[in-house]
């Protein structure tokens, strides 16, 4: 059983932090170049999903962890409000469609779990059919691990409620990152032990693929964390560039 309140939202304590961001820089490196020959091999495909509060770091984790990577093998989708159209589809649809094929890596801001948590929050769907999502969202994801070759990394970037309130409060004060404010941000902090609640049931209940929780106050960290739990994975598929046939 995980309890977020068991989980710090900060590093370790004694590490450094210009060893870390050296170490980081090579991981980076080191993840671009597994990320070109899985490309090249089309034998696996890695979906990473960030899931998280408001200001907890989706971007920036997007834009630092994957920014050495070759644009041609990375895809990024961020979740908002449904359109019409997929309003009109099941709750998977829009998701579906946008799963990486074999040597892609594509990376969700947000995600279909965003079904089960801000409609569950404001109340918008029932308690059951909350239930039947989560057994829809294990069946999906198990589809896509063990028939597709799809490697599924889920982060619940942890921030912490004090934190958050100032990296909210540095969307007004810094002009660089007005176009960031967003004021109902600030009404949906207001539903945090809500909020809370309904991500500790989906990290625990939606675990037919476990999830990673990354610690995500300290931006440095985030990174390194981040990385780290992607190159280990890239590591484990081994991919190798495909031999030239013979003519």
């Amino acid at each position: 059983m995980i309890r977020l309140k068991d989980y710090s939202t900060r590093s370790p304590e004694g590490i450094s932090k210009d060893d870390i961001k050296k170490e980081f820089k090579e991981i980076c490196d080191k993840i671009s170049d597994l990320q070109y020959k899985m490309m090249a091999e089309k034998k696996h495909s890695l979906l990473v999903i960030f899931q998280g509060m408001d200001s907890s770091g989706k971007d920036g984790a997007t834009k630092n962890v994957f920014g050495e990577c070759g644009p041609a093998g990375v895809n990024v989708y961020s979740f908002k409000k449904p359109t019409e159209e997929e309003f009109a589809h099941d709750f998977l649809w829009r998701a579906h469609k946008i799963v990486p094929a074999k040597g892609m890596i594509h990376i969700f801001n947000r995600s279909h779990y965003e079904d089960i948590l801000i409609q569950r929050v404001h109340g918008w769907i029932d308690e059951e059919r909350v239930n039947r999502r989560i057994n829809s969202i294990n069946a999906f994801e198990e589809l896509l691990e063990y028939d597709n070759h799809t490697t599924i990394l889920k982060f619940y970037l942890h921030l912490s409620k004090d934190r958050q309130k100032e990296k909210l409060q540095e969307r007004i004060d810094l002009p660089r990152k007005h176009f960031k404010h967003n004021p109902n941000d600030w009404k949906e902090r207001e539903l945090w032990d809500k909020y809370m609640e309904c991500y500790e049931d989906a990290i625990n209940r939606c675990n037919a693929i476990p999830w990673i929780i990354a610690p995500v106050d300290q931006r440095w960290y985030r990174n390194y964390f981040i990385a780290k739990k992607v190159l280990e994975t890239l590591e484990k598929l081994d991919p190798k560039f495909p031999e030239m046939e013979k003519e």
